[in-house]
C-alpha cells in the first residue's frame, strides 16, 4: 500500500482529494500549517470526518518572513499564493525524503484561481518547492500531464479525476455521491485574501519591516492607529480584547489605560516618541467614561517602568485621521 501526504486545508477540495485517494486504498495522511494567517480547526474537523491521521505543523516565522519578500509576488490583496503553496510542499516534501510517505498531493483544481492554479502555476509552485517528482493533484489529474507517481504504480491513474474550472458544481455533486454532508463554503480561511485585514498588513510592512508574528497578531486586535512613520497605537474594543492587549504585550510595548475612569486599553508597538504617546493616551482617554473631562490622567506601561500623562481626549475627526483602513 503506497502513503501519500496531502496538504489538508479542511476545504472540500482537500476532502475530496484525500477521498480520490483513500477510496483507491492508498494510506493518507493530512498536514495542515498554523501561521497569524489561517489555522488548523478546519482541517482537524475535516481528517475527523473522512477519518485520516493529521500533522500539524507551526510554520509561523518561516513564513511571515517569506511573505515579506515573495518570489512570485501577491494575489489580488498580499496573499502569495504560489510562494505560500511551493513553501507548504516542500516542508511536507522533506517527510517523503526520509521515508515517511511515498508523495504529496493536494485539492487544487486547474483553473479554479486564475493566478494561482493555472497549468504555469502549478508548474511553479512544483519547481518552486522542489518537489517536482513527488506531487500529484488528484482531482484534475487527468488534464494534467502523467506524473512519476502515476509511473511508479503508486496510484491508480484511471480512478483520479478530471475536474477543471471555477464551478463548484462537479465538487459538490461528487460529495453527494460519497456522502459528504458538512464541509465549509468555498474561499475564506486566510486573513491574507481580505482586503481590510491585508490594508492593516501593508502599513505594518511598510513602517515596521522587522515585524513578528507577534505585530501580526495585534492587526486581528481592535482598532490600529498609525501615530507615526515609528509608532502604532492598538486600541481593545472590549473586556476580551483589552485582555488579549495584555497577553500579548512585551518588554518593548507601551500599555495605557485611564486612571480613573474605565475604557479601553491601548497598546503602543514600533518606536514611540514622546509626542507618540501623548496622541496615545489621547485617544485612549477619547474612548472612556472620561471622554467629556478637560483633563484625563493615563497610565502608561512599559516593562517594570509606570508613568502617568495628564491628557486631553482627542477629538473625534482627529482620531478617524489616524485610523489604518
Amino acid at each position: 500500500m503506497s502513503k501519500g501526504l496531502g496538504l489538508l486545508s479542511g476545504g472540500l477540495d482537500s476532502i475530496l482529494a484525500a477521498l480520490t485517494l483513500k477510496r483507491q486504498g492508498v494510506d493518507v495522511t493530512g498536514i495542515v500549517y498554523v501561521t497569524p494567517f489561517f489555522g488548523a480547526e478546519r482541517a482537524r474537523i475535516a481528517a475527523r470526518q473522512i477519518d485520516i491521521p493529521l500533522i500539524v505543523r507551526d510554520i509561523g516565522d518561516i513564513h511571515l518572513e517569506m511573505l515579506k519578500h515573495p518570489r512570485y509576488g501577491y494575489g489580488r490583496n498580499l496573499n502569495p499564493c504560489i510562494d505560500c503553496h511551493a513553501m507548504m510542499f516542500r516542508i511536507a516534501g522533506e517527510m517523503v525524503r526520509d521515508g515517511q510517505f511515498d508523495f504529496l498531493f493536494s485539492g487544487e483544481v486547474l483553473g479554479q484561481r486564475p493566478m494561482s492554479q493555472n497549468a504555469n502555476a502549478l508548474k511553479a509552485v512544483a519547481k518552486h518547492a522542489g518537489c517536482a517528482g513527488l506531487i500529484l493533484r488528484p482531482l484534475s489529474a487527468k488534464l494534467l500531464p502523467i506524473t512519476p507517481v502515476e509511473e511508479q504504480g503508486l496510484v491508480d491513474r484511471e480512478r483520479l479525476l478530471d475536474i477543471q474550472g471555477r464551478s463548484r458544481r462537479p465538487q459538490e455533486a461528487l460529495a453527494r455521491q460519497w456522502g459528504l454532508k458538512d464541509y465549509p463554503g468555498s474561499g475564506g480561511g486566510c486573513l491574507l485574501t481580505e482586503k481590510s485585514f491585508a490594508g492593516r498588513l501593508r502599513d505594518l510592512l511598510t513602517h515596521q519591516p522587522d515585524c513578528t508574528t507577534r505585530d501580526v497578531e495585534l492587526l486581528k486586535v481592535g482598532r490600529q492607529y498609525r501615530l507615526s512613520p515609528q509608532a502604532k497605537l492598538t486600541l481593545g474594543r472590549n473586556r476580551q480584547t483589552n485582555e488579549t492587549l495584555q497577553v500579548l504585550a512585551t518588554a518593548a510595548h507601551t500599555l495605557l489605560r485611564a486612571t480613573n475612569f474605565s475604557g479601553p486599553t491601548g497598546l503602543v508597538s514600533g518606536q514611540p516618541a514622546a509626542e507618540d504617546l501623548a496622541a496615545a493616551a489621547a485617544i485612549v482617554a477619547a474612548y472612556g467614561k472620561g471622554q467629556d473631562e478637560a483633563q484625563v490622567s493615563v497610565l502608561c506601561t512599559r516593562g517594570g517602568d509606570r508613568w502617568e500623562l495628564e491628557v486631553t481626549p482627542m477629538g473625534r475627526e482627529k482620531i478617524e485621521r489616524l485610523i489604518v483602513p
